[in-house]
């Protein structure tokens, strides 16, 4: 199936999708910062770099789905929390505008956890309200990634939706009792390891592109918690700041001295470094032969932690993919209904 991708950009969510069997066949990715790597590693896809604010649904080609996840941002934790009042919140209406001309067999969205707080609850029904109107049985939840064969706690919210017309909701996949750890993930990477100093360009120096990290202190924000987790246990949340970046887990964990205040273990200040950039991808399970492009390591933090983990995507297009890649409408499209994961329906 034919895929338009909005929102790209590395593309962890269109790999995965392309694992699964769909062909992303045109994407929009604003952010200059991006473009050489999605270029890169989706060369056989049209990459629109206009906002998609600019973008009419003519310029778009059919598709059987669109996927995308708008900037999440205005509605995390990290943030302000402004949700649909800032203009990167209101971007999800111009998700809804596309949708609304291009009328696919179904569409994903990805956003943070923060979405469902209770002071975003009015907006995101109206949201969910506009894609039910549009004629989609709509479904939502809280997945982590963890139970999805991805090695870190990546909590997000899922928003699927299937055109009414083919009867049928969309379920997640079923999730893993345990999932993978750090050593899964990045062990083989633990001597190769290059510090970077910033801005650099990845240079490919190590035997595996993109395996350097940032260097340079830490702020007291981030010495106010552990950011250290052990071999057998999954990564932290990977995130878009490089500053944030978890601590190696050759390290121990951080020592607290005062209320909101962590030291590095004494003796032991030499194991402490941040996660590299690779090591990163890893845990969002990129793998080693999707390259990240920058001039500025940073940067390569910034797309890898922004990115949706390729697995937890190749999973869920696998479930759609199983539901619609063979199915016929059973009816006319009408409006829809909205569900939760794991609330019980008569589909």
């Amino acid at each position: 199936m034919k895929l338009v991708s909005l929102f790209s950009g590395a593309g962890g969510l269109d790999l995965g999708f392309e694992q699964a069997g769909f062909k992303v066949v045109w994407a929009n990715e604003h952010d200059k910062s991006i473009w050489d790597t999605y270029r890169k590693n989706f060369p056989h896809t049209e990459l629109e770099t206009r906002s998609i604010a600019e973008v009419d649904a003519s310029d778009v080609p059919d598709c059987d789905g669109i996927i995308g996840g708008p900037p999440c941002q205005s509605w995390s934790e990290a943030g302000e929390l402004r949700g649909i009042q800032d203009r990167r919140g209101q971007l999800f209406f111009e998700y809804i505008r596309l949708l609304t001309e291009l009328q696919p067999k179904f569409f994903l969205a990805e956003n943070v956890s923060g979405i469902l707080f209770s002071r975003h609850s009015a907006a995101v029904d109206e949201i969910l309200r506009s894609f039910t109107q549009l004629g989609y049985n709509v479904s939502f939840g809280l997945l982590n990634a963890n139970f999805y064969g991805v090695p870190q706690d990546r909590e997000r919210v899922i928003i699927v939706g299937y055109q009414t017309g083919y009867g049928k909701f969309f379920n997640p996949p079923i999730p893993n009792e345990t999932g993978p750890t750090l050593k899964d993930a990045i062990w083989d990477l633990r001597l190769s390891a290059e510090a970077a100093d910033t801005p650099t360009p990845s240079s490919g120096k190590s035997r595996i592109a993109n395996h350097e990290y940032m260097t340079g202190g830490f702020s007291s924000i981030f010495m106010s918690r552990n950011r250290v987790r052990g071999w057998n246990q999954p990564s932290f949340t990977i995130q878009a700041g490089a500053r944030h970046a978890p601590l190696h887990p050759q390290a121990p964990s951080m020592v607290p001295v005062k209320k909101d205040v962590r030291i590095f273990a004494p003796g032991s200040e030499h194991l402490y470094r941040r996660l590299t950039v690779r090591e990163c991808a890893r845990i969002q399970t990129f793998p080693d032969s999707h390259e990240f492009v920058y001039g500025n390591v940073a940067n390569g933090y910034k797309m890898v932690g922004n990115a949706v983990p390729v697995e937890l995507a190749r999973r869920i297009a696998r479930v759609i993919a199983n539901d619609l890649g063979r199915a016929r409408r059973v009816h006319k499209s009408e409006p829809g209904s909205i569900r939760r994961f794991g609330e019980l329906s008569e589909d």
